[in-house]
């Protein structure tokens, strides 16, 4: 397995709270992460067409190897209720961090193809 295939990171995901758990399962269950952090009480402000929008949300802490943020990513965007939901990957860096919770979670998800 090369560096690449085994490494991790954390992608942001924010969602209506009633959807919030809904789209952490559907990753789950699909094995795509190894764990999902809802925070709730998230306040979101953006453009959206033109329009300046104030809503309520959750934010997800998603957890997961590199190889699965595409696969990850449709998953999501099959789940969620919003046109364009926010996907974005930030890597972990492997040598800072608890190495047994970094192993958890490779063996947790979806080894790679």
């Amino acid at each position: 397995m090369s560096a690449d295939e085994d490494a991790l990171c954390v992608v942001l995901c924010n969602a209506p709270p009633d959807k919030a758990e809904d789209i952490a399962r559907a990753v789950l269950e699909g094995h795509l992460c190894a764990c999902v952090n809802i925070v709730p009480g998230v306040v979101s402000l953006y453009w959206w067409k033109g329009e300046l929008c104030r809503d309520g949300e959750s934010t997800l802490l998603i957890k997961t190897r590199a190889s699965l943020v595409a696969e990850l990513t449709r998953a999501i965007r099959a789940a969620h209720p919003y046109e364009v939901p926010e996907v974005i990957a930030l890597p972990i860096d492997p040598s800072k961090g608890n190495p047994a919770y970094l192993d958890w979670l490779r063996a947790e998800t979806k080894p790679p193809a």
